[in-house]
C-alpha cells in the first residue's frame, strides 16, 4: 500500500510538472558566445510571449530559463559569470542585498562541480522561489525572493545584458 501511495504521489507530481511546463511558451532562444567560443544555448519560457524586456522581467507568473551547455565550464566560472551579470545590472546596494541568494546559487552549483557539455540547467521561478534543475532534477534548495529571479533575468535582458544579440533573440526580436 505504501508503494502505491508513493507511486501515486510521484505520478501526481509528474502530471503537475507537465501541466506547469505546458503553460509556458518559448519566448525566444539564442547562443551565448564568449570571444569566439559558444558557451551555451539558452531559451526563455514565459506565460505569454513578449518583446518587452521589462514585461519579461517583471510580468507575473511562472518563468523558466533553460540552458544547455555547449562546453565544459567549472561551477565557479558559471556562478561567477551569473554574479557578474547581476552586478552589471544593479546598483552596488541592490547587488549587495542579493548576495545571500547569489551565494546560495553558487553553493548549489558547487555541489554539481562542473557544468559539462550537454548538461541542461534550468532556472525556474514557480511563483514562490527559484529552483535550479540539473538535467531535469532539482538541485539545492529553492532560493526565496522574486527580486532574485528578476535579477537573474536581467543578466540577459537588463540594460547591460551579457550579450546584446542574445537579449534580442530571447525577446524574439530579429537580430
Amino acid at each position: 500500500m505504501k508503494a502505491l501511495k508513493t507511486f501515486a504521489g510521484i505520478s501526481l507530481l509528474a502530471l503537475s510538472l507537465g501541466v506547469w511546463a505546458a503553460d509556458l511558451q518559448l519566448n525566444g532562444k539564442g547562443i551565448r558566445k564568449r570571444f569566439v567560443f559558444e558557451v551555451y544555448e539558452i531559451g526563455l519560457y514565459l506565460p505569454k510571449k513578449t518583446s518587452s524586456s521589462e514585461e519579461a522581467i517583471s510580468g507575473p507568473g511562472e518563468k523558466r530559463v533553460d540552458i544547455r551547455m555547449l562546453r565544459d565550464v567549472t561551477a565557479e566560472q558559471f556562478s561567477e559569470a551569473l554574479a557578474d551579470g547581476i552586478r552589471a545590472n544593479h546598483s552596488e546596494a541592490d547587488a549587495k542585498a542579493l548576495e545571500p541568494q547569489i551565494g546560495q546559487l553558487a553553493a548549489t552549483m558547487a555541489e554539481v562541480k562542473e557544468a559539462k557539455k550537454g548538461m541542461a540547467i534550468a532556472l525556474t521561478w514557480n511563483g514562490k522561489a527559484t529552483q535550479v534543475l540539473i538535467d531535469g532534477k532539482p538541485a539545492g534548495t529553492p532560493i526565496e525572493g522574486e527580486e532574485f529571479y528578476r535579477a537573474l533575468l536581467r543578466i540577459w535582458l537588463g540594460d547591460k545584458p551579457v550579450q546584446d544579440d542574445l537579449k534580442k533573440a530571447l525577446l524574439g526580436r530579429p537580430g
